[in-house]
C-alpha cells in the first residue's frame, strides 16, 4: 500500500455521487449497529440482544470459543448470525462495501465443525470460528479476483497454504473482503478501498471517511464485527493503516512466517499476510494458525526454529515491566491528535515500568527510491508468475494492461494503471538494477536502518504513531495521506503490530511497535500489555460524518 498526500475538497454528498456504478447508496442519516436492521436477513435465533442489538458484536474468540463449549451456541448459528450481520450492516444498513463476497459453503463447513465437536474432536481456538480474507487469497469456492474485473471469474482450484492452515485449526471460511485493487499498485492517484469489482469500501467509524488499504475490507469488517477476525496483507502499510483507521489491531509478521503460496502478491521481498482483529488476543489466535514451513515459498524456510505455534500464550498483563522502548520522533509531527496520544502511550508505558528513550533510524525514508523499483520488478514477476500458474483468463501484466484499455469506463474510471505500465517495462530479476534495488532497500531500511537502531540501543521495540485519523475518501484527487512511522519495518521485512491508542474527533488512532525479525513472541507481550493498560477501542457508530465542534466564542 502506498499513498500520496493530495488536496482534498470534496463534501460528502459529491464524493457520494461521484462513486462507481456499484457502489451503494449511502444512508440519509447516522445510525448505530444495534439500531441497523435488513429488509433481506432474518436474525439466526439469538443473534440480537433484548435491545435490538447484535449479540455478537465486539465478542472476542475466546469468549465465542467458550459459549460453544458450553453448548449455548452452535458454529452453524454463529456463522448464520455473520451472514445476516453482512446482510444487515454490508448490503444494507451502513452499506459499508467490505465483504465483496460470501462463501456459498460457510455453513456446511459450519455443520462439519459442530459434528466434530459433537463427537468431542475440538481442533483448537479457532474451532467453529467464522473468518474472513483478503480477496487476494485463493480460497475455494470462492473467486480471488484482486478487486479487478479481469479476474471476476478466477476460482482457484486449491486453497492458499494459509487457508488450508486456517481449515486444518478448525475456522470457518465466512468469506473474501474488498481491497484497494491489485493491493493499491495499478496508479499512485488510487482511492484506497476502492475496486472495480468491489466499489468503495467505507470506514464505520464515519462513512465517509476512508478505510485506508490495501486490506481495507478487512479493517472495515472486523471493525463492524462481521466475523470474529480477518486475514489482511501488507506490502508496506496494508495492514498496519487500514487496522489503525478502523480502531484494530494488526499484525504484519516477519517475511517467512507466513507463507505466500496462493496469494497475489506486490513483492515477494516485501509482502507477507497478517491477521487483523479487535484484540490483541484475538489476533495472536489467528497468528498462531497460519505459521509454517511451506516448500512452495521458500521464504519460509528461515521460519524453522523461529515460529511459535501459540503466540497467545505470550499474553501479559505485565509485559511492559522492565522493556526498553525506543520512540521515533522524527515519525511524528503529521498530526496533532497523533502525536497527543503517542504522548498519553508513552506515559502509560512508564507508568507500566518500561524505560522510554528517543532514537533515530539513519537514513530513515533513504530507502523509498529503491523500494519502489523493487515493487516494480517484483510486481511484473510475480503477477505474470500467479497468473499463468492459475489458469485464469488474462495470463499476464500485459493482459491485465491491455484488458483495463479495453474496459476503461469501469476498470479506470478515476485513476490510470501508470504503474502497472512503469511495471511492464521492467526486465527480468537477473538485471543489475533490480539486484541492486533490493539490496539497498532492504539494507538502509533492515542492516543499516531498523536493526540497527534496535541492537545500538538495547531496544525490545521502537514505537511511533501508525498514521493520522482518516481522511475523506476523494475518488477524483486520490488519498490524502499525511504520513506514517511503519515504513522502515515494512521494507526492512521485520515485524510491527499496530493497537488502538486514542481517536481524534471519534477517529481512531493507532500506535505502531516494530522489532527485530521473528521478534513477534516479544511484540505481543508489549502490544498486550499496552492494551491491557490503556484499553482505549470504541465500537462504530456508523455516523455519515464526524462531528465536527465549534469554538462559538
Amino acid at each position: 500500500m502506498r499513498s500520496l498526500p493530495v488536496p482534498m475538497t470534496l463534501s460528502l454528498a459529491t464524493m457520494i455521487a461521484l462513486l462507481p456504478a456499484c457502489q451503494r447508496a449511502t444512508e440519509p442519516a447516522p445510525k448505530p449497529v444495534a439500531a441497523v436492521a435488513s429488509a433481506n436477513a432474518s436474525p439466526a435465533p439469538g443473534a440480537r440482544t433484548a435491545k435490538g442489538g447484535f449479540a455478537f458484536a465486539e465478542v472476542g474468540i475466546a469468549e465465542l470459543q467458550a459459549r460453544m463449549e458450553r453448548g449455548e451456541l452452535s458454529s452453524h448459528a454463529l456463522t448464520q448470525a455473520y451472514l445476516d450481520q453482512i446482510a444487515a450492516i454490508d448490503d444494507a444498513g451502513p452499506r459499508l462495501n467490505a465483504v465483496i463476497e460470501t462463501n456459498p459453503d460457510a455453513l456446511k463447513e459450519a455443520d462439519a465443525r459442530d459434528a466434530e465437536r459433537k463427537a468431542g474432536r475440538v481442533r483448537g481456538p479457532l474451532h467453529g470460528v467464522p473468518i474472513l480474507l483478503k480477496d487476494n487469497i485463493d480460497a475455494t469456492p470462492m473467486v480471488n479476483s484482486a478487486g479487478s474485473l479481469a479476474l471476476a471469474s478466477n476460482h482457484p482450484r486449491t486453497d492458499a497454504f494459509l487457508v488450508a492452515r486456517l481449515r486444518d485449526a478448525g475456522a470457518v471460511i465466512l468469506g473474501k473482503t474488498n481491497l484497494s485493487e491489485w493491493a493499491n499498485f495499478r496508479s499512485s492517484r488510487s482511492s484506497s478501498g476502492w475496486s472495480a469489482r468491489g466499489g468503495q469500501t467505507r470506514n464505520p467509524y464515519a462513512l465517509d471517511r476512508s478505510p485506508c488499504g490495501s486490506s481495507s475490507g478487512s479493517g472495515s469488517a472486523i471493525a463492524a464485527s462481521l466475523a470474529a477476525a480477518a486475514i489482511g496483507t501488507e506490502t508496506d502499510g496494508s495492514i498496519i493503516c487500514p487496522s489503525s483507521v478502523a480502531g484494530l489491531v494488526g499484525i504484519k509478521p516477519t517475511v517467512g512466517l507466513v507463507s505466500r503460496n496462493g496469494i497475489i502478491t506486490i513483492s515477494h521481498s516485501q509482502d507477507t499476510a497478517g491477521p487483523m482483529a479487535r484484540s490483541v488476543a484475538d489476533a495472536a489466535v489467528l497468528l498462531s494458525a497460519i505459521v509454517g514451513r511451506d516448500d512452495a515459498d521458500p521464504a519460509t524456510a528461515e521460519s524453522t526454529g523461529r515460529a511459535m505455534f501459540d503466540y497467545h500464550a505470550r499474553l501479559n498483563a505485565d509485559g511492559l515491566r522492565g522493556a526498553r522502548i525506543g520512540v521515533l520522533r522524527k515519525a511524528m509531527g503529521f498530526h496533532p491528535d497523533a502525536d497527543a496520544a503517542l504522548e498519553r502511550s508513552l506515559e502509560a508505558m512508564r507508568k507500566a515500568g518500561a524505560e522510554v528513550v528517543d532514537v533515530e533510524i539513519a537514513g530513515d525514508g533513504s530507502w523509498s527510491e529503491p523500494e519502489m523499483d523493487l515493487m516494480l520488478y517484483e510486481f511484473k514477476h510475480g503477477i505474470d508468475g500467479y497468473l499463468s500458474r492459475s489458469g485464469a483468463q488474462v495470463t499476464s501484466l500485459a493482459g491485465l494492461i491491455e484488458y483495463n484499455r479495453k474496459n476503461a469506463g469501469k476498470e479506470m474510471p478515476y485513476f490510470g494503471q501508470e504503474l502497472f505500465e512503469r511495471a511492464q517495462a521492467k526486465g527480468a530479476l537477473d538485471e543489475i538494477g533490480y539486484i541492486e534495488a533490493r539490496s539497498k532497500a532492504r539494507r538502509l531500511a533492515g542492516a543499516e536502518g531498523l536493526e540497527a537502531t534496535l541492537a545500538a540501543n538495547r531496544l525490545d521495540a521502537v514505537v511511533a504513531p501508525a498514521t493520522a485519523p482518516a481522511w475523506l475518501i476523494d475518488p477524483v484527487n486520490g488519498d490524502h495521506f499525511l504520513g506514517e512511522g511503519y515504513g522502515a519495518a515494512a521494507v526492512a521485512g521485520t515485524p510491527s503490530i499496530t493497537v488502538p491508542m486514542g481517536d481524534s474527533f471519534g477517529l481512531p488512532i493507532g500506535i505502531v511497535f516494530m522489532g527485530a525479525a521473528w521478534s513477534e513472541p516479544r511484540l505481543i507481550e508489549l502490544a498486550y500489555a499496552f492494551e491491557q493498560k490503556t484499553k482505549v477501542r470504541k465500537a462504530p457508530q456508523f455516523l455519515a460524518t464526524v462531528a465536527i465542534a465549534t469554538n462559538k466564542g
